[in-house]
């Protein structure tokens, strides 16, 4: 019978892991980066560490940035802290970093070393890769066309932005996007109706369940408003 493997690596496994690549890692130096705040390996309660592979792969990107990048720790934290957040690392040292609606395919992207990562914009950053004016924001805002998530924006909030940005060169306003909106609340209302029995069973697999079932009614009610509006309008002609 096989022995699962254990979800974590102590400290020695970790270094024999990153020797192959970076011959001059040692023990000390990810205890230093650990005292820097670029990794947060949890402990035992006996106190050894215990890395994740996200760990061992932050520890890759920092090793990686140091050696290829020449950058120094505060660039490499501000760039660990956008990939937190689901952006892409400023390009420049003085940059700032860029939102991105899907991940980016590359060694020392967010999805390499990010679980389940759920993008996290400030205002200015929503603002700047959105193309929209703060006077457009506020209008959003105002109609919960857009809203602020904790202290963040989400994707959603940006994917929004940016249509509004592109639709708005036709004269469309916030205000004209409202029906929008009470749609979308309605179907998330027959969603809802659909999944809560399956929600409210104790079967561990349920929320799984309801999970799918609701991105497949996301997936198909866009596809109906979709076909709606093309016949509405080739109705119109």
């Amino acid at each position: 019978m096989s022995v699962p493997a254990r979800a974590y690596l102590s400290i020695g496994e970790v270094l024999g892991k990153l020797r192959s690549d970076f011959p001059d890692v040692t023990i000390s130096k990810i205890r230093f980066l650990e005292s820097e705040g670029l990794i947060e390996p949890q402990r035992t309660p006996s106190g050894y560490r215990k890395f994740t592979s996200v760990d061992l792969e932050r520890l890759r990107y920092v090793l990686l940035a140091q050696r290829d990048q020449y950058l120094p720790l505060k660039v490499i934290k501000d760039n660990l802290d956008a990939l937190d957040r689901g952006l892409e690392p400023a390009a420049s040292v003085n940059g700032a970093p860029i939102a991105r609606l899907s991940s980016v395919d590359s060694a020392l992207s967010a999805s390499a070393f990010i679980e389940q990562s759920e993008m996290k914009l400030s205002r200015d950053e929503l603002l700047s890769n959105s193309g929209i004016s703060e006077e457009q924001l506020l209008e959003l805002e105002g109609y919960g066309l857009i809203e602020l998530k904790g202290r963040h924006y989400d994707g959603d909030a940006l994917t929004v932005a940016k249509v509004v940005a592109e639709i708005s060169s036709f004269g469309i306003e916030g205000r004209h996007l409202r029906a929008f909106k009470t749609a979308a609340d309605r179907e998330v209302g027959l969603v809802e109706q659909v999944i809560t029995p399956l929600l409210r069973q104790k079967n561990p697999d349920s929320k799984a369940r309801a999970q799918e079932v609701s991105r497949e009614i996301a997936s198909l009610s866009v596809r109906l408003h979709a076909a709606l509006v093309r016949s509405g309008l080739n109705r119109a002609r």
